[in-house]
């Protein structure tokens, strides 16, 4: 299975909105094709015929789709195997068994946003055609009969960072690829900006989107600063003289320090 590398920049756009599509494409690392939630019922057929006219790098192209149990997906399947997308990322995912049954031409984003998801994340984490985990975090509240996920204040209230934890934590178990989720207040940068530094500092790979907008900011936040790659190559330069545990600008340097230098160095080149 080919490793998530996609870069931390993924936008979603509608699937019934071919003429987003490749400005989308031009300004993120990679495009969500959206079928399920940005796409009123009523569209979705037009939405599956655009989506097999597109003729956009299947390499960039993530497609969601509609939960496995709907009739919908029936659908959105039928027109996957129309084209050359073979990313797909499957809506409020629960079911262990439907996933692993998935074609295995297919790399799986299982996007786990109800309490049934995140109870089941770590399973659906060691699946084999898993590449990666997403969480949502306004699903997963309702699934709970709450009614949002943030505080006045815009933080997030507990139930949402327990789920954003733990889908991390279980994407790193198996060694799959995390993917924070979206911030819905498209003017609030300052926001978006703290919590994708969060993300790039905690291990998740990407964080999702819903607006142009907010993707160089979500690309400055995963890059490191200069200070922080200087640190990281002086700390692997001297390990690779020293070895074993050191001393290093007055701070004890093990191999788990090392692991984060070597992930700064490698954020820095990409």
């Amino acid at each position: 299975m080919t490793p998530f590398d996609l870069g931390p920049a993924l936008l979603f756009c509608p699937a019934d909105r071919p003429d987003r599509f490749a400005k989308a494409m031009e300004r993120a690392d990679a495009v969500i094709l959206d079928l399920e939630d940005a796409v009123a019922a009523d569209a979705k057929p037009a939405a599956r015929g655009a989506l097999i006219e597109s003729e956009l790098d299947p390499d960039r192209v993530i497609v969601r789709v509609n939960p496995l149990e709907s009739d919908a997906f029936i659908a959105d399947l039928s027109t996957l195997s129309q084209t050359d997308y073979r990313t797909v990322m499957v809506a409020k995912a629960e079911s262990v068994n439907q996933i692993r049954r998935f074609d295995p031409r297919f790399r799986i984003i299982a996007l786990c946003e109800s309490a049934r998801g995140i109870e089941s994340v770590e399973r659906i984490a060691a699946l084999e055609n898993v590449v990666a985990l997403m969480w949502g975090a306004e699903d997963l509240v309702a699934s709970l009969g709450g009614t949002s996920s943030r505080t006045r204040r815009g933080r997030y209230r507990d139930a949402a960072r327990y789920a954003r934890a733990r889908t991390l934590i279980a994407a790193g178990a198996h060694g799959k690829a995390a993917i924070d989720a979206v911030h819905l207040d498209i003017g609030d940068m300052k926001g978006l900006a703290r919590e994708a530094r969060d993300a790039a500092a905690s291990g998740f790979a990407a964080t999702a989107c819903i607006h142009p907008s907010h993707v160089p900011v979500i690309r400055d936040a995963y890059r490191p600063d200069e200070e922080a790659v200087t640190w990281a190559r002086a700390v692997l330069a001297a390990a690779a003289v020293q070895g074993g545990v050191f001393r290093f600008e007055g701070r004890m340097v093990d191999e788990p320090v090392l692991r984060h230098a070597r992930s700064v160095a490698r954020r820095a080149q990409e």
